[in-house]
């Protein structure tokens, strides 16, 4: 058990390079089944997340190995194909193992995945994506059995929605499908494309990533590859806000600025200056940021959803109002309870939310996810006073050393024990100055 303790107002400044990415890392750990052989991945982020997936690795039998930011794995003896409940309810994006291991050894069985509490979020679209390319999945209670049938053949898919967790399960399937696949209304994700140049790294031949239509021709042999995993573009949206709410310059490099333009373009319009050349991003703020015209989230290339809260901390501590709505989770505002509390003035309805910039104060704040807990950080940098932020196993999810990256800009933020180490579990530590109350918020009518 630990916390953050923050010190706000200390403007941020200095360079660093954005760690590879999370939602890239996962699906290419993934892919590495495929292959009877050695991978090695270059700028895997030592994340939580990537712990619980090499840990599913080994259980299936890989060999892996792990030097600093490069990863080995070698499935040459590969010899599982269930994955444990413990493992699986660690993270949401270990059903991407289904498709892999059913191209791999022509089965897979696993439980129903975990990961952060963002409202209904079901597989069926995984589940009806690999039954057309002839999977035979039996349902029994809380646990999938995948078995290939009468083998996996390529087919036309039609996805009604663009998941990026169903076209990334549908592209490792389709690689061990005899014939053609072409996949319709595919999700459009950078990490998408870095999946894709990995696959073809392997022999694969996979096309279109990028695009609405992806097409794979299955039945090729594969082999080891060496792959370089892309910078990640929602950590780099993460300190350019914190930027955003505590002022400062910051310089970005290992990220394609491309990746994440709405973010950039929402920056700017609150009044940020922003300069981007080649994998590098500079960013000014003199603060406080200004209200925005409205931010919608949507698939890729829409404004991710996964910025969301990250923003809104930023912008809730500048002036003006900006209104949010969340069009892809239906829990996706847990975050604005613990904002209020450092006196942020935000007002829902339903999916949409309106933020009016304000005074934030120092307060004791709890992490509900992986993106909520982030804001938070993003909210604390910017505030007047000391705040201190629980519940870090969210955030180790998808930021490396959170705490050491932000050191590194100048920011005044120490890893502490909790109040629950020494047997207390609520209140502000009696070492710790109380912080200043925040005044309510006064709700305000678009």
């Amino acid at each position: 058990m630990s916390m953050y303790e923050i010190q706000g107002g200390r403007p941020l400044g200095g360079r660093l390079r954005v760690q590879g990415a999370k939602n890239s890392v996962l699906p290419l750990l993934a892919a590495a089944l495929l292959a009877p052989g050695q991978s090695v991945i270059h700028n895997c982020p030592d994340l939580s997340d990537v712990s619980a997936t090499l840990d599913i690795l080994a259980l299936l039998g890989c060999r892996v190995a792990r030097e600093g930011e490069t990863v080995t794995v070698d499935a040459a003896a590969l010899s599982g194909s269930a994955i444990p409940e413990r493992l699986m309810r660690e993270m949401r994006s270990s059903v991407i193992f289904l498709g892999a291991l059913l191209a791999r050894t022509g089965s897979a069985r696993l439980c129903y995945p975990g990961g952060c509490e963002l409202g209904p979020r079901p597989i069926d679209l995984h589940l009806a994506a690999l039954r057309g390319l002839g999977a035979e999945i039996r349902e029994n209670g809380e646990c999938l059995t995948c078995t290939a049938g009468r083998g996996l053949r390529g087919a036309r898919i039609h996805l009604p929605f663009p998941s990026v967790g169903a076209t990334e399960n549908a592209m490792l399937c389709a690689c061990g499908a005899q014939g053609v696949t072409t996949l319709v209304g595919a999700a459009r994700e950078p990490e998408i494309v870095d999946l894709e140049r990995f696959l073809n790294k392997l022999g694969a031949r996979v096309s279109g990533a990028g695009t609405p239509v992806v097409t794979i021709e299955g039945g090729h042999p594969l082999h080891g590859a060496e792959h370089t995993v892309m910078g990640d573009r929602i950590v780099a949206s993460t300190w350019l806000c914190a930027c955003g709410a505590a002022g400062g310059e910051i310089v970005l490099t290992g990220v394609e600025p491309s990746s994440l333009d709405t973010v950039l373009s929402c920056l700017e319009q609150a009044g940020g200056e922003l300069e981007c050349r080649g994998e590098e991003i500079r960013f000014r703020s003199t603060k406080p940021l200004r209200g925005i015209p409205p931010v919608h989230t949507a698939p890729y290339p829409g404004f991710p959803t996964d910025a969301q809260a990250i923003l809104m901390a930023a912008l809730a501590g500048g002036r003006g109002q900006t209104l949010f709505v969340e069009n892809m989770f239906e829990s996706r505002y847990r975050h604005v309870a613990q904002l209020q509390r450092l006196g942020a003035d935000i007002r829902v309805w339903g999916r949409s939310a309106v933020v009016t910039g304000c005074p934030l104060y120092g307060q004791r704040v709890e992490s509900t996810d992986l993106r909520g807990g982030a804001a938070l950080v993003v909210a604390a940098l910017g505030a007047e006073g000391t705040t201190q932020v629980t519940q870090l196993s969210h955030i180790r999810r998808g930021y490396q050393d959170m705490e050491g990256t932000l050191r590194q800009l100048g920011a005044d933020i120490r890893l502490l024990p909790t109040n629950r180490d020494t047997g207390e579990d609520h209140g502000i530590c009696e070492t710790q100055p109380k912080a200043k109350t925040p005044p309510q918020p006064a709700w305000r009518a678009l």
